[in-house]
C-alpha cells in the first residue's frame, strides 16, 4: 500500500482537488470491506471487536469528512 502513494503538488487545481477528494474516498470504502472481513472472523476477543468497531466508526467519520469537503469544493 505504501508504494501505491504518491506525491502530489502542494497546489492542486479546483479539478484536481476533487479527484484527490473521491479517490480518498473510494480507498475508505475498500478499507471499510477489509475491516468488515475482519470482523466477519469473528475473533471473539473483545479487545479485537472494540478495536474493530473503532476502526469502523473512525474510517466512517473521515468518509463523511471528505464527503463534506468535497462538496464544499467548487465544480
Amino acid at each position: 500500500m505504501r508504494n501505491a502513494i504518491v506525491r502530489l503538488p502542494e497546489h492542486r487545481s479546483t479539478s484536481q482537488q476533487r479527484t484527490v477528494l473521491r479517490t480518498a474516498i473510494r480507498q475508505l470504502e475498500r478499507a471499510d470491506i477489509y475491516v468488515a472481513a475482519v470482523a466477519s472472523l469473528e475473533i471473539g476477543d473483545w479487545a479485537g471487536q472494540r478495536a474493530v468497531r473503532q476502526l469502523r466508526d473512525d474510517l466512517e467519520s473521515l468518509r463523511r469528512h471528505l464527503s463534506g469537503l468535497r462538496a464544499r469544493t467548487p465544480s
